[in-house]
């Protein structure tokens, strides 16, 4: 039965360091991500379900650790999770410094591409209107040749290029206000993850806690028994002992009393 626990806890301890090594990979992948927002979301995703059978291994531990017959096996184990939890706070720390690294981050980068994107949009229009301006500045030195043939068509055809170039622009805008209301709330999303995975590793930081002083307790009462049971067993061999003596005492003063 012993060997079955050994060979139970050396398993327990191994998915602990394997699933501990893979959140801290997650959390490299996450500071070097550079974008979309999806992909953020789904690595972390991947770090909670980490997170999760980490934790359900390092209570299996624990379990383990208080079903332990030897109270230095036992107090050796429970030392281990101390350390596997402590080992898990750090990690959800980092995690959470990773994501606002990688936020910061793809904000910076979209908000990049929305300005190179209104430079783009800028130079369409300049363009435009330098087009517009052209056909104005010949009609000007042509004043006086109204009724020449192609005068009115070259005055419509910008008039048709410059309405085309607006509906562009407008377009184009359009297209950017929708970009930034998907971000927007692509970002009060995570946002909300971020919150979300702080409360439950505040939680998790409120349990660890209670666990740890519901453990402090039991090795504390363990303790007390312990030296009850050495005082009991004093107390017996005492007893015992002057019981002995008063039976050689009769015995004696029965079977020789000139003595």
């Amino acid at each position: 039965m012993a060997a079955a626990q050994d060979v139970h806890v050396r398993i327990c301890n191994q998915e602990i360091v394997k699933f501990d090594l893979e959140v801290k990979a997650l959390i490299q992948d996450i500071r070097d991500c550079s974008g979309p927002l999806s992909a953020l979301t789904e690595l972390n995703t991947k770090v909670k379900e980490k997170f999760q059978q980490l934790r359900h291994r390092i209570q299996e531990l624990e379990q383990l650790a208080k079903e332990q017959d030897k109270e230095s096996d036992k107090q050796v184990l429970l030392q281990e999770v101390e350390n596997h939890k402590k080992q898990m706070l750090s990690n959800q720390t980092s995690w959470r410094k990773a994501n606002l690294t990688c936020k910061i981050a793809i904000d910076n980068l979209e908000k990049a591409e929305l300005l190179q994107g209104g430079d783009l949009l800028r130079q369409r229009y300049l363009s435009a209107a330098e087009a517009a301006r052209r056909p104005a500045g010949r009609h000007k030195r042509l004043r006086t040749s109204w009724a020449r043939p192609g005068t009115c068509s070259n005055r419509k055809t910008a008039k048709e290029n410059l309405a085309q170039t607006s509906s562009t622009i407008t377009e184009n805008l359009m297209g950017i206000s929708r970009v930034m209301s998907q971000q927007v709330q692509q970002s009060e999303e995570a946002m909300q993850t971020l919150v979300t995975s702080s409360r439950t590793i505040l939680d998790a930081s409120e349990e660890f806690k209670s666990m740890s002083g519901t453990i402090q307790l039991g090795r504390k009462l363990i303790t007390k028994y312990n030296r009850r049971e050495l005082t009991d067993k004093l107390l017996i061999f005492l007893a015992l002992a002057l019981f002995l003596a008063t039976v050689l005492y009769i015995v004696k003063k029965r079977l020789f009393p000139f003595l």
